[in-house]
């Protein structure tokens, strides 16, 4: 009887080599399924701990919101507080959403974009609330004139300081939360999320303030400050602050992504995009001053632009992380590591998202269905993070530690792949073959006795057999119709490969 544990050495694909570059072994103990990342166990000081600085942070943002919340609630009263706060929300929903789908090829995790946007909301706000406050008090006495504070405090003042606060949320996760920081993407999704959530308190203030305006005045209906300032801020220019703090994003994604021997690069690209935001910022508060016609001027010959432009960089930003995916990848079902046709899959949104529907109805029961589609994201999300891995490491943008971090994505694509890889497989045959499947119940390729189970690789039908894979045609699923999908190609001389290592 063979030694199980030469089996499993056997069992483990090599992995590819850049620029030939000798990696030591390759897989260590596979960590458990719900794990995402490795994380060492740190003994020292207490606010070392991940809970405790977790904490801290909660608490600061806590904090910040109540004293924000007390502010805007004395400048606005309760009534233009509940007003604006009901306005205020409207947007939020919709430019959250543009955003996260922005970020569907490798999206981020969540406590990242609430991190960013409670920050926005509360510690960027309040900062901008005190700082520009104290400023156009200051000006306003040096120079005798308030009507020009007012006018300075807005052109000058408020778009350095808000600009500036709300970059600190980048830089910050750019800093401490640096592997899932890895492009241009995530620094527009980062600075949208945050500057949504400063745009959200803002607008509660404004919305709030012009309530109160319309109650002294007994102004209602659409000839009221409340509608103007709402079709102002609400509906012509939600965009406004995203579009400006994006920019800062723009510098910090594209310094994630350059070389790291290019160090005054990587200082001067976040410094361009800070300054550049705060330069349009500064235009579009003092577009009034251009005339009656100003603010219109440069809405239609500045800001629509410049959003038509930042929104085109971003979209041209996701589809290059998927043309990465086709481009990298191959070299890792080469090795065994993924099978041949994964990486057209996984390059394709479509057949990503269609391979999830196959997981989540290929299971019996909707828990288990929840569970195998979580686990086929998860593998997509893994796989996604690994090509840009190996792009960034062509462009010599990894730190030294790119053999542990390529060494532990491949180990959660392996503790997947039971699940994912007939979904994507399967998922690349429908995109073949648009309609082939149209009419008749999908096969299930796992789970029942007839699926993903055993077999000598993939052949023309499913059946049982030794190894992982798709089988020999002694047997066939229900609904499964001969001729009705391409043939498959096989994995390649050693099926055995595509085992995953004993838990």
């Amino acid at each position: 009887m063979p030694d199980p544990s030469v089996q499993h050495q056997q069992a483990r694909p090599a992995v590819p080599v850049l620029h030939e570059q000798r990696l030591d072994e390759v897989l260590g103990a596979a960590p458990e399924r719900g794990r995402g990342r490795y994380r060492p166990h740190r003994v020292g000081m207490v606010w070392r701990s991940k809970v405790f600085r977790a904490g801290a942070v909660i608490v600061a943002l806590v904090l910040c919101g109540l004293v924000i919340l007390a502010l805007v609630r004395e400048q606005t009263g309760p009534e233009g507080f509940l007003v604006g706060l009901g306005l205020a929300v409207l947007p939020v929903p919709l430019l959250m959403a543009a955003f996260r789908w922005l970020d569907r090829v490798e999206p981020g995790p969540w406590r990242n974009l609430l991190f960013s946007f409670a920050w926005g909301a509360c510690a960027a706000a309040l900062v901008a609330i005190i700082a520009n406050s104290f400023a156009t008090r200051w000006i306003a006495t040096a120079t005798a004139d308030p009507a020009s504070a007012d006018t300075l405090g807005a052109t000058v003042i408020a778009p350095v300081v808000e600009e500036s606060a709300k970059a600190a949320a980048v830089l910050l996760i750019f800093l401490f939360r640096r592997r899932e920081f890895s492009g241009v993407v995530d620094g527009v999704v980062v600075a949208g999320f945050t500057a949504t959530g400063f745009a959200f308190t803002e607008n509660i203030l404004y919305l709030g303030n012009a309530f109160g305006e319309d109650q002294l005045s007994g102004s209602s209906g659409f000839a009221s400050v409340t509608a103007g300032t709402f079709f102002v801020r609400i509906v012509m220019s939600p965009f406004a602050h995203p579009l400006f703090t994006v920019l800062t994003g723009l510098g910090f994604g594209f310094a994630a992504v350059s070389a790291r021997r290019h160090r005054v690069r990587r200082i001067a690209l976040p410094v361009l995009g800070l300054l550049l935001a705060m330069g349009l910022h500064a235009l579009w508060n003092g577009s009034s001053a251009f005339g009656p016609y100003g603010f219109y001027a440069v809405y239609g010959i500045v800001m629509v632009p410049a959003f038509g432009l930042v929104t085109w960089l971003a979209i041209w930003s996701r589809q290059r992380e998927l043309r990465t995916l086709a481009a990298e990848l191959p070299a890792y079902a080469a090795a065994g590591w993924l099978t041949p046709a994964e990486p057209s899959a996984l390059s394709s949104m479509r057949a990503r998202g269609m391979a999830r529907d196959l997981a989540r109805h290929w299971q019996p029961d909707r828990t288990r269905g929840r569970a195998a589609a979580r686990a086929v994201a998860e593998y997509e999300s893994f796989a996604t993070s690994l090509a840009g891995l190996r792009r960034r490491a062509r462009h010599g943008a990894v730190g030294p530690d790119f053999g542990a971090r390529e060494r532990e994505l491949l180990h959660h694509l392996w503790q997947r792949q039971e699940i994912a890889a007939p979904a994507l497989a399967h998922a690349a045959l429908l995109m073949a073959r648009p309609g082939a499947h149209h009419g008749r119940p999908l096969p299930t390729p796992y789970g029942t006795g007839n699926g993903y189970a055993n077999g000598h690789g993939y052949g023309t039908g499913y059946g049982p057999g030794h190894t992982p894979g798709y089988g020999h045609p002694q047997g066939h699923p229900p609904g499964y119709a001969p001729g009705a999908y391409p043939p498959p190609q096989p994995y390649g001389s050693a099926p055995h490969s595509h085992r995953r290592p004993p838990s």
